[in-house]
C-alpha cells in the first residue's frame, strides 16, 4: 500500500508523491543516507521534487529560498540572498554541506534589456559565490544545473541573458574543478515537465486551458524538443551527486528523442479529449530557438542513468495531477 505526501511548490500548490515509488528509485544508488545536502532554489519546480527524493533517501536536507518558509517540515530552511558573497559564506559556515545542488536563479528566455543585470546577479553571481564558498569550506561536492539554452559552440551567440549567464556559470564550474579541486558536476535537464510545473510553462498552460474549456492560443509548435519527465531528471541529479569519476563533466538528462511542441500538445488532446482545440499559429514563434537532443548513450556510460518514463506516460501523469490540483477559477 502506497502513501502520499504533500509539498508546496513556489507556484502551483500541493504535489503528491508515492512513497513506494520514490524509495525504489532512490535506494539503488544509496550513499545519501545521513548526508547533509544543501539545495538552493529548494522551493522551485525541480528543487521541490529533488528535496522530497533526497528526504526519502535518508538525506539531511537543507533548503535555501529567497524568502522565509515554514512548509515541508522535513527541510531545514534558510532564507538568503546568494548574490551576496558574505551571506553565502555565512550560509556554508553554518550548514557545512557535504553535497550542494545549486538550482536557484531566474529562469526566463525573454530578451528585454532590463533583465540583463538581474539575471546576471541571480544566475551567474550566485553560482560564482556558491563555488567560492564550496572551495573555502571543505570543498563540498557541487551539482550545477546547466541549460539546453546555452550555445553549443564556444563562439555561439546566446539567445538571451539567461543563456549567456548559464553558459558562463558552466565555465566557472569547470574552472573551479580544475584550478581549485572543487568536485563540480554539471547536469543539463532538457525540456522538463511534470506535476507542479509553474502554470506559465507550455504544457501546464495547455492542460489548464483545456480543463477550463478554453482554446489555448499557441505559436506554430514546429520547434523540436527533447521532453523529459521530472522524476527521471531528479533521479539523474541524485545519481550525479554520488557517482565517482564524473567530476568536471556535463551530463545530459533527456530522452534522446525529438518531438515537436505541436506533437506533444496533440498527445495531450488525445489523452484529454477536450471539447475545444488548441489554436496553432495564433502567436508568433520566438525568433531564436535551439534544437538539441540529449546524448543519452554518453550519460548512461558515465552515470549509469537512462530515462524510464515515456512521453505518453509522463503526460498522462501530469494531466491527472492538474485535474486534481488545478487552481481556482480566475
Amino acid at each position: 500500500m502506497s502513501r502520499t505526501f504533500g509539498i508546496y511548490f513556489l507556484n502551483p500548490g500541493l504535489y503528491d508523491v508515492r512513497e513506494d515509488s520514490l524509495t525504489s528509485r532512490m535506494d539503488h544508488h544509496g550513499q545519501l543516507t545521513g548526508r547533509r545536502v544543501l539545495v538552493t532554489g529548494a522551493s522551485g519546480f525541480l528543487g521541490s521534487h529533488l528535496c522530497r527524493r533526497l528526504h526519502m533517501a535518508g538525506a539531511d536536507v537543507r533548503g535555501v529560498s529567497r524568502v522565509p518558509r515554514t512548509d515541508a517540515d522535513f527541510i531545514r530552511w534558510s532564507a538568503d540572498d546568494l548574490s551576496d558573497l558574505d551571506r553565502v559564506r555565512r550560509l556554508f559556515e553554518a550548514q557545512r554541506p557535504e553535497i550542494v545542488f545549486h538550482l536557484s536563479g531566474a529562469v526566463t528566455a525573454a530578451t528585454a534589456l532590463e533583465l540583463v543585470e538581474p539575471v546576471f546577479r541571480s544566475l551567474l553571481t550566485s553560482t560564482v559565490n556558491v563555488l567560492v564558498a564550496a572551495a573555502e569550506f571543505g570543498r563540498a561536492r557541487v551539482v550545477l544545473a546547466a541549460s539546453l539554452e546555452e550555445p553549443q559552440e564556444v563562439e555561439g551567440v546566446p539567445a538571451s541573458s539567461y543563456a549567456a549567464a548559464k553558459a558562463a556559470a558552466g565555465a566557472y564550474g569547470r574552472m573551479f574543478h580544475v584550478l581549485y579541486q572543487v568536485p563540480v558536476i554539471l547536469v543539463r535537464p532538457f525540456m522538463t515537465y511534470g506535476p507542479g510545473q509553474p502554470i506559465g510553462k507550455i504544457l501546464p498552460h495547455v492542460i489548464l486551458a483545456l480543463l477550463e474549456e478554453r482554446a489555448p492560443r499557441l505559436a506554430s509548435g514546429r520547434r523540436q524538443v527533447d521532453w523529459i519527465y521530472v522524476d527521471d531528471v531528479i533521479e539523474g541529479m541524485a545519481m550525479a551527486a554520488t557517482r565517482e569519476g564524473v567530476e568536471g563533466q556535463t551530463l545530459d538528462l533527456g530522452s534522446g528523442r525529438l518531438v515537436t511542441i505541436r506533437e506533444a500538445v496533440e498527445a495531450i488532446v488525445g489523452i484529454m479529449k477536450p471539447r475545444v482545440e488548441p489554436v496553432f499559429g495564433a502567436v508568433p514563434d520566438r525568433p531564436v530557438e535551439i534544437t538539441r537532443v540529449a546524448d543519452v548513450a554518453r550519460v548512461k556510460q558515465l552515470l549509469g542513468w537512462e530515462p524510464s518514463t515515456s512521453l505518453e506516460t509522463g503526460l498522462a501523469r501530469t494531466i491527472d495531477w492538474y485535474r486534481a490540483h488545478r487552481p481556482a477559477a480566475r
